[in-house]
């Protein structure tokens, strides 16, 4: 693809050197396609912020306990959230991850919020 780049400089050159393949830009348009519902977006707000239950979460959120249990599905199934059980009660938080840093930051920036963590 390079020896095809009509360069205007060095920095040209060395920035399409760089450039992710298709995989990588289908990962991050997957990730930005999750947090595009505004329902995941605030589940997964609370969730950078704090752990919590799904009780909890669908009060935050207005919603049942099973619709919330969906949204929960999906964001762990993509690893940016974990879940742990104690008891009956099963607690979600963000996952200890770079791309769930990235997410939380991005997250936190877009809302203008000052991360109190």
């Amino acid at each position: 693809m390079l020896k095809h780049l009509h360069v205007h400089d060095d920095a040209e050159e060395k920035v399409w050197g760089k450039m992710p393949d298709d995989k990588a830009f289908g990962k991050a348009a997957d990730t930005f396609q999750l947090i595009s519902d505004a329902t995941r977006l605030k589940i997964l707000w609370l969730l950078c912020h704090h752990e919590t239950c799904v009780n909890n979460i669908a009060i935050a959120v207005d919603m049942s306990a099973p619709a919330v249990s969906h949204h929960l599905r999906i964001l762990k199934q993509a690893g940016l959230i974990v879940s742990r059980r104690d008891g009956k009660e099963m607690y979600y938080k963000l996952v200890d991850s770079d791309e769930a840093v990235l997410v939380h930051r991005a997250v936190d920036d877009i809302l203008d919020i000052k991360c109190f963590l």
